[in-house]
Order: C-alpha cells, then sequence, then structure tokens
C-alpha cells in the first residue's frame, strides 16, 4: 500500500496523445468502408506518443486499409485512468456510432481499482454487449492486460503484486473471448519489454504501439470474412 501511494506521487503523468478521435482513412475502392470502433483507457487514448497518427487507432486503421485495399472509417472512444465499470459511463455520455468492428483495451485500472475478477468480467461482458446492441456489430478484438509483473516504474513487491493480479483477470478474458465465434484475442506479452515502453515506463512506447496496431489489423482482417456473412445482432 505505501508503495502504491508513492507511485501515485511520484509517476510522470503523461497527456493523452493529441489529435483527432474519428477519421477516414480514404481508398480508390468504392465499397463501403469497414467501420471500426476502439474504446479503452489511457493506452487506447495514446498516451506514450504524442499524436494519434502514432497511436493504436490511426495506425490500425492505415494498416487495415493497406492489407485490404479498401476505405476505413474509425472512432476512438478512450480516456485515461477509466477501468472498465467506468467506461460503461462513458459510452452513455458519448454515444457511438455505428461500426462493424469492436476493438477494446481495457483491465489496467481494474487491477489498480483492485476489481475482482467476477466484477471486471461481467463489466467487460456488458460493455460489449451493450455496444454490440447499439452498434449492431458482430466481431470484436479484445486486446488482454499488459504484463504489469514487469512494470519499471513500480518497486518490488508491488510490481509482482500488480502482475499476478493481471494475469487472473487476463486469464478468465481471454477464457471468455476464446468461447465466443466472432471474437479474437490480443495478448500483450510481447510488451514486457522497459526498454521499449514510453518515458515514464508505465505506458506503450512508439514501436509497441505499431507492433500492437499491426496484431489488432491482422486480427480483424481475420474476422471479416465471418463478418460479411452473419446476420445484424
Amino acid at each position: 500500500m505505501l508503495q502504491s501511494r508513492r507511485l501515485r506521487q511520484t509517476a510522470l503523468r503523461l497527456p493523452e496523445a493529441e489529435g483527432p478521435r474519428a477519421g477516414h482513412i480514404a481508398s480508390a475502392n468504392p465499397a463501403r468502408p469497414i467501420r471500426l470502433l476502439f474504446v479503452g483507457d489511457s493506452s487506447a487514448a495514446g498516451v506514450g506518443v504524442e499524436h494519434q497518427n502514432q497511436a493504436l487507432a490511426i495506425q490500425t486503421s492505415a494498416l487495415l486499409s493497406a492489407r485490404l485495399g479498401t476505405a476505413v472509417e474509425w472512432q476512438l472512444l478512450a480516456k485515461s485512468g477509466i477501468n472498465t465499470q467506468q467506461a460503461l459511463k462513458l459510452l452513455q455520455r458519448s454515444p457511438p456510432n455505428p461500426a462493424d468492428i469492436l476493438i477494446t483495451a481495457l483491465g489496467t485500472n481494474d487491477v489498480t481499482s483492485q476489481r475482482t475478477v467476477k466484477q471486471f468480467l461481467t463489466d467487460y461482458q456488458t460493455l460489449v454487449s451493450r455496444i454490440q446492441q447499439r452498434c449492431g456489430i458482430h466481431s470484436v478484438v479484445v486486446t488482454g492486460l499488459p504484463p504489469l509483473r514487469i512494470l519499471p516504474a513500480a518497486a518490488h513487491p508491488l510490481h509482482w503484486h500488480l502482475g499476478k493480479y493481471a494475469a487472473s483477470l487476463d486469464a478468465r478474458l481471454r477464457t471468455w473471448v476464446h468461447a465466443q465465434a466472432y471474437f479474437r484475442y490480443v495478448s500483450l506479452e510481447w510488451a514486457a519489454v522497459p526498454d521499449e515502453m514510453a518515458r515514464n515506463k508505465f505506458y506503450p512506447g512508439l514501436g509497441q504501439y505499431r507492433h500492437w496496431a499491426q496484431l489488432v489489423a491482422d486480427s480483424i482482417a481475420e474476422l471479416l470474412p465471418h463478418h460479411a456473412t452473419q446476420p445484424a445482432p
């Protein structure tokens, strides 16, 4: 508890990435654009890089557009510091547009706010279900929790405790996602490289956002053939 209080007091605060929260990647292909909705916390908001061009939403959209040769519309609803329960309230205040694919990035603040595994999973399922119903979404790409066990900004045993807590939430989240036919899970285990993180050693760095966007774009491309054959929820 003492280490946690000290971390909150001394950790370098970084702003959310500047730039638009919605946009369009153009293409010569006349087909209807693929519509992406990104929902999440500080990592989805681009904390750790300066501009949204370097963050998850725009990079994923650009990579997907280049890969498939089609236009992509994207929207980002994210706020630094929110847990999954608070994301539900964010969506009530800022209703999302219709979309084809949902991409989520939540969980770190469920660890720091000590939400139980049951609370976390229930909140996550409720969040995804409400977005699906509102936006007409079938397919979902869920990002796992980051490897907090290596968190350079936290001392031992705090980072051990955070890592163990995050792993328990992540395991349940992954099990749920794998049981859904049109969901995909993107692990962040590869991000356990402190030297590649942002300068406060808490958020993803520039290269990590790029790699993350590539993994998400790959998952979306895998889901799209299934999406095209499914009726509206």
